[in-house]
């Protein structure tokens, strides 16, 4: 089967590579990928930026296809479905954060950049009827990290007044939709106008270019913001501080901008803010997560289609931050 491996002697980092088709083991399902979506990890992993990294192994976390072959103790009738993976791996038991043992697919173990792979039984679920093979690979890892930065962590309220962050990237065009869907006020920012226009189409209220004087355009438009999900950090947090209102939440799912150099401590007392971290997400987030999407009818919003062979294109669109919405692979 093509399949691409993280190999870091080739000058792209990666490389496309035959490999024998896996056997599913007792309680593993066969799927055959159609469709594999590129997360940041799998280009930090590339860059050699991603903690415990091995040549040879297949990268990617999320995909959907169709189950052709089940293993011992596997209900036969997961034969020929559709369905998706859920990339997250030994959570445990506590809802609150992941265990000691908790990976993702994709790394340090094979992923879904192939034409076959095996998961255990619980990782998989149906596909939402409305989704195409397409929509549903763009589906698992960021939507369960939205899903959770939102509700669970960020304790998500019909009333909020929400600022989602750095518009454009798969959490953060899918934290608009759930935020929308649950009757928020959304407002969104990004360095793009062409990508604010997007979110205000879909929706949102209003869109703040980071790149002028946004912190004071937004708080006298809306007087501020009841919970903010954020994946930059960096000196952008203070920023943050300033937009939220009183008794506000700020979540954080990344750090691409890396640690503030400063913080203004004294504001998040005063002001009694919660800062919060949140990651990918549990089982049960990923099950409340599907059936939002199949109940309001929540789609991805993908950028671009591209075949195995030109899987280098899509990592350097991703290293760019070229798109709007997911980079998926589509296999032949």
């Amino acid at each position: 089967m093509k399949c691409i491996i993280l190999d870091s002697n080739q000058s792209d980092g990666i490389a496309l590579v035959d490999m024998k088709e896996p056997v599913p083991g007792p309680q593993e399902i066969k799927i055959k990928i159609q469709a594999a979506a590129l997360n940041h990890r799998d280009q930090w992993c590339r860059q050699g930026k991603y903690p415990n990294l091995k040549n040879g192994i297949i990268l990617g976390s999320d995909g959907s296809g169709r189950v052709v072959e089940v293993g011992e103790g596997v209900d036969s009738d997961w034969m020929g479905k559709e369905v998706l993976i859920n990339p997250a791996n030994n959570w445990g038991n506590q809802a609150s954060a992941q265990a000691p043992e908790f990976s993702i697919l994709g790394m340090p173990n094979h992923g879904t950049f192939a034409e076959y792979i095996c998961v255990k039984t619980d990782r998989v679920h149906e596909k939402p009827g409305h989704l195409d093979a397409i929509q549903a690979a763009a589906l698992p890892l960021a939507g369960v990290t939205a899903f959770r930065a939102l509700v669970y962590q960020g304790k998500l309220k019909k009333e909020d007044r929400v600022l989602v962050t750095g518009f454009g990237g798969g959490v953060a065009q899918l934290a608009v939709q759930f935020a929308l869907s649950s009757g928020a006020k959304v407002s969104v920012s990004s360095g793009e106008h062409w990508k604010l226009e997007k979110a205000l189409g879909m929706g949102a209220s209003a869109g703040f270019n980071y790149k002028s004087d946004w912190v004071q355009e937004a708080k006298a438009a809306d007087g501020g913001f009841d919970l903010i999900i954020d994946s930059a950090m960096g000196n952008t947090l203070n920023d943050l501080i300033e937009v939220a209102r009183p008794g506000g939440r700020i979540v954080v799912y990344g750090a691409t901008l890396g640690n503030p150099g400063e913080m203004d401590a004294r504001k998040i007392f005063w002001k009694q803010l919660c800062l919060q971290g949140s990651t990918m997400g549990s089982d049960e987030d990923f099950k409340n997560m599907l059936e939002r999407v199949g109940q309001d009818k929540i789609a991805p919003l993908v950028d671009e289609v591209f075949t195995l062979e030109k899987a280098v294109e899509a990592f350097d669109k991703m290293k760019n931050s070229q798109q709007l919405g997911k980079l998926v692979l589509e296999m032949s």
